[in-house]
């Protein structure tokens, strides 16, 4: 046990010094969780395996052990916030206290269950720049969801055929397109090709609707020159406000995201958090939860992050889970059972619903949800549709509608044949 670690009579842990976090913590056979615990608070700032802080400064950068429920295996730690990198830097944070620790012996499981920011702590960070108000602004879409779609099939597709597809969802009447996450520069599928297209293909949709339209373009690259020439090309061709850049923000990195945030504050930035289920599915004892990633996200300055279906769709995740990852992402205020979050007017980054959704589902997600301040993305939602995907998202439009309404989508369908195929097909699939 390293007791300098250990502070269970903290004073006041929400002053303002600390950033505040619970675990939970199952050491290995033989060890005390306090003992794991202290080993964990060293790891994750000042110290090591053995005691090594020998000056008295360095010892009041420790982070502290101040609560412990053994019956429950939880652990709750403060870090001084002065540890952290001066230039707002969220892959910073995460090194320490969601790096070394989840390869340390002493611990079975260590889960990051929730993390908690002093006001003190918030403004020095970027947050969102741009959000949902922006995007509703642009689309002139108010009280009801922002209607979108994921390219499918996600990669396979050459230039023409991917922007005809978002060329028949825009005119079948939906208002949001993205890049799957893997969509990139194939050599089938030429990077800025596709850009030439997807352009043509929104301007064919925008002509013919007399609305305006959304693409969210994948950025994500091996390096950042080469993510700055795609983001440049794109605010060359696209009109502004017509498009996102997607940051695969795991697998690309906390970096990418705030890098393409710094570098250009006007364009909503669209967080895909494919590999998150290796850290937040309930089964993985080692991690974080999507609640966690949720509010990380903001920090960093995403505008938008997949935040689950709320166990509606494919994913796995619950409800509750679900609910609080869109929460913590966009709410000024969230509460959970563990910290209070008050984000001192910080923009919010908006839930971005997808994973086997369809048209059916969309009234049971937004009473799942409680709201309408969300983008959903249907994949073979829309484009598995027996009318394909024009028909799909005609679908869908129908689907919300009829949620406007406040009539059941089975009574709406009686005279709209997209929604009735709808309900034929993707009713026949639920019952297999």
């Amino acid at each position: 046990m390293q007791k300098e670690y250990i502070n269970l009579n903290l004073k006041n842990p929400y002053s303002g010094g600390y950033l505040l976090t619970v675990f939970h913590l199952v050491p290995e056979k033989g060890i005390d969780i306090l003992d794991a615990a202290s080993e964990v608070a060293a790891e994750s700032s000042t110290g090591s395996n053995v005691r090594v802080v020998d000056t008295k400064f360095a010892a009041g950068l420790n982070a502290q052990v101040y609560k412990i429920d053994k019956k429950r295996s939880l652990v709750w730690m403060a870090f001084p916030w002065r540890i952290f990198d001066r230039g707002g830097n969220v892959q910073n944070i995460l090194t320490y206290i969601a790096g070394n620790i989840f390869g340390m012996a002493e611990i079975k499981a260590l889960k990051l269950l929730d993390v908690w920011f002093p006001k003190e702590m918030l403004k020095n960070y970027d947050g969102p720049s741009t959000s949902l108000p922006e995007v509703r602004k642009y689309l002139k879409v108010y009280n009801r969801p922002i209607l979108g779609t994921i390219i499918k099939p996600k990669i396979g597709l050459k230039p023409h055929e991917f922007a005809e597809k978002a060329y028949q969802f825009w005119a079948g009447g939906g208002d949001f397109v993205k890049h799957d996450e893997p969509q990139a520069d194939q050599d089938f599928c030429p990077y800025f090709k596709t850009v030439d297209l997807i352009r043509e293909a929104m301007d064919r949709a925008e002509d013919e609707t007399g609305r305006t339209k959304i693409h969210s373009f994948n950025i994500s690259s091996a390096d950042f020159d080469t993510m700055k020439r795609r983001a440049e090309y794109i605010i060359k061709k696209m009109k502004p406000g017509s498009f996102c850049f997607l940051v695969d923000g795991i697998t690309a990195g906390w970096t990418a995201v705030q890098t393409a945030r710094r570098l250009w504050p006007n364009v909503f930035i669209h967080f895909h958090r494919a590999m998150h289920g290796a850290f937040t599915r309930a089964e993985n004892p080692i991690g974080f939860t999507a609640g966690v990633l949720s509010k990380f996200a903001r920090l960093a300055g995403a505008s938008g992050i997949h935040t689950g279906t709320a166990g509606i769709g494919k994913m796995a995740g619950t409800k509750e889970e679900d609910i609080f990852a869109a929460y913590a992402a966009y709410q000024p205020k969230v509460k959970s059972e563990f910290f209070e979050q008050d984000w001192y007017g910080m923009k919010g980054c908006v839930s971005i619903a997808s994973g086997g959704l369809n048209p059916l589902k969309l009234s049971a997600y937004i009473k799942t949800i409680g709201h309408t301040d969300f983008i959903t993305t249907m994949g073979g939602g829309v484009h598995a549709h027996p009318m394909g995907t024009r028909g799909g998202a005609t679908a869908l439009v129908q689907a919300c509608e009829a949620w406007q309404k406040g009539v059941s989508v089975e009574k709406y369908a009686k005279d709209h044949k997209e929604l009735a195929l709808a309900i034929e097909f993707y009713g026949k699939k639920k019952k297999k």
